[in-house]
């Protein structure tokens, strides 16, 4: 029994060190792991919307270069009380991943190549202030992240939680033009958290500017956005433990009756080693909308 309980004692204690090494960031783990989180133009739909999309990244420089993933992802927002308050949640599917021999060592992966899926995000939205001519619409979101995500081994996914809160802010301004018809700012700032290992946290506080243009053919967003955790910024972590990230995404859309097509690119600033290419659908889904009578 001595024996025993002194043999798991070390096996724990060696799978604590080895989790020790492992640096919970994006510029560490696939690109589907802590993603700089993505926020709307600030307001809440009518209807019930569902998102799918393909997804393309190409990694590229110290940490990236040499990651190919493909992925599906599936978005679903319900308006529990239209155009007031919903309930968003959303996930990334049937990822499939090719690193190198190089970057695998470099991450400690067990696999060079496989199959994985995401972890699902729960997110509920209320609006605090309708927008006005004088002030913007003001959004409310405060979003779960489950720790249900496989292949920790290969640096797909972290084996822990998180969770963030942040404040939508958005005004548009309509123009007397044929080409375009509206401009519409938007603003998010927030707080995230996640756990990385032996109950440690790594805070960050959040941002992102968003600008919309266009008619009712086609609009076009550019937004830059972010996060900065602590961890990068104290020694016995290093400073290329890599939270910080920070991308420019730029997004085309052609609405029509019934769905939205949409192409977006993303850019890695910094501490995100990967770019983006994402070709979707949206569209509204009337039986899926909670009535009310």
């Amino acid at each position: 029994m001595k024996k025993y309980f002194i043999t798991v004692i070390i096996i724990f204690g060696i799978g604590n060190l080895y989790s020790q090494t492992v640096k919970y960031s994006t510029s560490w783990f696939g690109p589907n792991a802590n993603p700089v989180p993505e926020f709307s133009d600030a307001t809440i739909p009518q209807k019930t919307n569902i998102d799918l999309t393909a997804d393309y990244y190409q990694g590229f420089g110290q940490y990236g270069n040499g990651d190919k993933t493909i992925n599906g992802y599936f978005k679903i927002e319900l308006p529990l009380l239209p155009e007031r308050v919903s309930l968003k949640v959303w996930t990334t599917i049937f990822e499939h991943y090719n690193v190198t021999q190089e970057l695998g060592d470099y991450r400690g992966m067990g696999n060079l190549q496989g199959k994985s899926n995401g972890d699902f995000y729960v997110q509920t939205r209320i609006s605090v202030l309708k927008e006005r001519e004088s002030w913007p619409a003001i959004i409310l979101n405060s979003t779960l992240k489950t720790a249900s995500g496989t292949d920790f081994a290969d640096r797909r996914y972290f084996d822990t939680p998180g969770y963030y809160f942040d404040v939508e802010f958005g005004k548009s301004l309509f123009l007397k033009s044929k080409l375009i018809t509206e401009i519409r700012a938007v603003a998010d700032l927030g707080f995230l958290c996640w756990e990385t290992t032996g109950s440690r946290q790594d805070d960050a506080p959040m941002y992102g500017v968003k600008l919309i243009a266009g008619n009712e053919k086609w609009k076009f967003e550019n937004t830059f956005s972010g996060y900065w955790g602590w961890m990068h910024t104290y020694p016995p972590y290093g400073s290329d433990y890599g939270d910080a990230p920070m991308v420019y995404t730029s997004k085309f859309i052609i609405p029509t009756y019934y769905m939205n097509y949409f192409v977006q690119y993303q850019y890695g600033i910094k501490d995100f080693p990967y770019q983006q290419f994402r070709f979707g659908i949206s569209f509204p889904v009337e039986k899926l909308t909670p009535k009310y009578r």
